[in-house]
């Protein structure tokens, strides 16, 4: 053998300790519920779509019932984009008319919802797609926006098939969680009225964490987690830290609502919230089962 290919003993310990490191981890969140919200950079370059694969079939081989909550605003984007059909945006939420709301539907419960199982399958694993109108477990509630202007009265704007989540009904995705199968779910709701509803995919996982009294609810951002204004990563957060720390300006934009889904379901029984990098390869696996973790630690206390 050339010297170039003889075993690195070195090598061979620091992947004993890596698993070693882990074991603590894998015999405390055995059987235990952790919801991943799936999105960004994580699902659209394919060398992250098969390590996230890879992270819940192993996360389920080792006693954990992953459910993943997934979202898609590119892929609608750019299925729109060629059938030529223009998309309003108003304060970051899409205007969702009913043939928009097809397309919505066709994006996130067929093409996005199908890759995602088919990847995790691929892998060794049983996902079974959702929608929230499987079961009727996830009803909607319509969205109105207010738009407020000191020169005439508050504007309602009517956002078409957009929603929140009214209530939850966790029978289906419970049950198979509970078994050998792992729910894959596009964000769509159904109101009172019957109609399909878009709903954001961070609210609806932590809706989902919450009413299952997860034991994690874990969102996957292309940003390192929460930074301060030097751009050093924070972790083991309070809900009174963010609280701090969007009254100060360091949380800000798009991370706002995210802390606020993350407070929300802490304040509901969530044991953590884990805000972490999907551009990092494995980064379920860094988060779960390492000492340093890869993204910001929530906590309630």
């Amino acid at each position: 053998m050339p010297p170039s290919q003889k075993p690195d003993p070195n090598q061979h310990l620091r992947i004993a300790h890596v698993l070693i490191e882990s074991l603590p981890y894998i015999q405390k969140f055995q059987g235990k519920t952790v919801v991943v919200k799936y999105g960004g950079n994580a699902m659209t370059e394919d060398r992250l779509k098969h390590c996230f694969a890879q992270d819940i079939v192993l996360m389920k081989l080792v006693g954990i019932n992953p459910i993943v909550v997934h979202g898609g605003g590119p892929q609608i984007g750019n299925l729109l984009e060629k059938l030529g059909k223009t998309t309003e945006f108003i304060d970051g939420m899409r205007v969702t008319d009913r043939e928009t709301m097809d397309v919505v539907e066709m994006v996130l419960g067929g093409l996005v919802n199908k890759e995602i199982v088919n990847l995790i399958n691929q892998h060794g694993g049983r996902a079974v797609g959702l929608t929230g109108k499987d079961g009727d477990f996830i009803r909607a509630r319509k969205i109105n926006m207010q738009k407020n202007s000191p020169e005439k009265a508050s504007e309602i704007i009517d956002l078409g098939h957009v929603g929140e989540v009214d209530s939850i009904d966790p029978a289906v995705v419970d049950m198979l969680g509970q078994s050998d199968f792992i729910p894959i779910i596009a964000p769509i709701g159904v109101g009172e009225d019957g109609r399909s509803y878009n709903i954001n995919a961070d609210l609806v996982a932590g809706k989902i964490a919450e009413v299952l009294k997860a034991e994690k609810l874990i969102l996957l951002t292309n940003t390192a987690g929460i930074l301060d204004k030097q751009n050093q990563l924070l972790t083991g957060l309070s809900i009174n830290d963010i609280a701090d720390l969007t009254a100060d300006g360091t949380i800000a934009g798009g991370m706002i609502p995210k802390t606020h889904c993350a407070t929300e379901a802490l304040r509901s029984g969530v044991k953590s919230v884990h805000i972490i990098d999907g551009r990092v390869e494995h980064a379920l696996l860094l988060e779960l089962f390492t000492d340093q973790g890869v993204g910001t630690l929530l906590v309630a206390r």
